[in-house]
């Protein structure tokens, strides 16, 4: 098949792009920690582009874990896996989820070049739409049962087992389903609880869920509509926020806001606080913003988009709220400029070295927009009476090969019955199973 003229410039306007823009003058690890390094900020016409180009693992090849650790697959040849969820019983649940249509997101030649380039990171095809069962009945680290466990949902993410309830975050609702221990597949008909902020621009469309420890409200994230209000603040209703949800009464409300893009969702093991992982805005420059996680306070106000880490005022907006500068609480623990930093699981398990009870594992889907490359590993920040304590340590790393193409873009993780984490990559489609090594 031959390429159309208008195909070949079209792809060299893409791959010329990936060119452009600055160069980070801090290593990413200057924006980890509770006191990030935040430079001046950096315009310019045409925003940092450095995607790593998606081709999946070659046979053989797998991520690097750390010393005192192995990483074997547990499962392969999954469709775009994003989110993992482990039901009591510890049977493995996988959201297969892809972007929904979006038709007023980027409209234009800057916004037919983000799909293009999103497309080379490995994201935008058509989404599974499903939640895969995986169960490993003999304990033996790999599933020997495999199910549709959910079909027909709408680009699903977040995942909550309350009771003999089983919700289900899709990009536009929230959805609930009858659940019985042990079961295979739900053929049942999903019930609506609460819509949730959708198209039809969807900027940010994957939504979390978590349900409180009593079961009584759920959390859920809802990412911006923009990076930085570029299509006002009236799109951005009840987004860049955490909502509470009364499921009861289905009822949805503010929990906190100023959350630019958060994903991961967690309870913290000592303090019993919620913590979130949020992506920060871009297009500012290599070195800004660090994403983070942070503990969520009711009520709290995060910057987003008038201000980061606390009272850095973004001037690309307006008009301006000092008022709600004032107010903008700074996050917890920083994590690296771009690094896409979604998944978040605390280690409650007792399989993994001591050091690794209670801190948290960070899944980093790795940037798009920074030069050098950041994130595209797995990582773990120690805690101490429920705070973090200490540097942020690699886990798993090796996503980039030799040409710094990706074989792989960790997402969600969790952590399995036995103690294992488990680790979502979906442009590689599988899910990594991190234990002790050997001796």
């Amino acid at each position: 098949m031959h390429c159309q003229p208008h195909h070949v410039a079209s792809l060299a306007v893409v791959l010329a792009l990936a060119g452009c823009g600055d160069t980070a003058t801090l290593p990413v690890e200057a924006g980890y920690g509770p006191a990030p390094a935040l430079p001046e900020p950096t315009r310019s016409m045409i925003p940092t582009v450095n995607i790593a180009k998606a081709t999946g693992w070659p046979e053989g090849r797998k991520p690097q874990a750390a010393e005192g650790l192995r990483v074997e697959a547990f499962a392969r040849d999954l469709d775009h896996p994003r989110w993992l969820y482990v039901l009591p019983n510890g049977d493995v649940l996988v959201a297969e989820s892809d972007a929904p249509a979006k038709p007023e997101d980027g409209h234009g030649l800057r916004g037919w070049i983000m799909k293009k380039l999103m497309a080379r990171a490995g994201s935008g095809g058509k989404s599974a739409d499903r939640i895969t069962l995986l169960r490993d009945t003999n304990g033996d680290g790999s599933p020997d049962k495999r199910t549709r466990f959910l079909d027909g949902l709408h680009s699903p993410f977040g995942m909550a087992l309350v009771a003999d309830q089983f919700y289900v975050a899709n990009t536009d609702a929230l959805v609930r389903f009858p659940y019985r221990d042990g079961a295979l597949r739900i053929e049942a008909t999903g019930e609506k609880v609460v819509d949730l902020p959708a198209g039809p621009i969807n900027h940010h469309w994957t939504k979390n869920v978590i349900a409180s420890p009593d079961g009584s409200r759920l959390y859920v994230t809802s990412g911006s509509n923009s990076n930085v209000a570029e299509n006002g603040m009236a799109a951005e209703q009840n987004r860049a926020a955490i909502l509470e949800v009364d499921p009861l009464n289905k009822t949805l409300r503010l929990f906190a806001s100023g959350l630019r893009n958060p994903n991961g969702l967690a309870w913290q093991p000592d303090s019993g606080a919620l913590w979130t992982t949020v992506n920060e805005r871009d297009e500012i420059g290599s070195d800004l913003v660090p994403d983070y996680m942070t503990s969520v306070q009711r009520g709290g106000f995060y910057g987003w988009p008038y201000s980061y880490y606390g009272q850095h005022v973004d001037t690309r907006v307006e008009p301006q709220r000092p008022e709600l500068v004032a107010k903008a609480l700074v996050p917890d623990y920083a994590l690296g400029a771009h690094t896409a930093s979604l998944g978040l699981a605390f280690y409650e398990g007792s399989s993994l070295p001591e050091r690794y009870r209670h801190g948290a594992f960070v899944g980093q889907h790795g940037s798009w927009n920074r030069k050098p490359r950041s994130g595209y590993k797995v990582v773990f920040v120690p805690f101490k009476d429920g705070q973090p304590d200490g540097a942020a340590d690699d886990v798993l790393t090796g996503f980039l090969d030799e040409q710094e193409q990706a074989m792989g873009r960790p997402v969600g993780v969790a952590v399995d019955k036995t103690g294992a984490v488990l680790v979502a990559d979906d442009v590689g489609g599988v899910i990594w199973r991190v234990t002790p090594a050997i001796e």
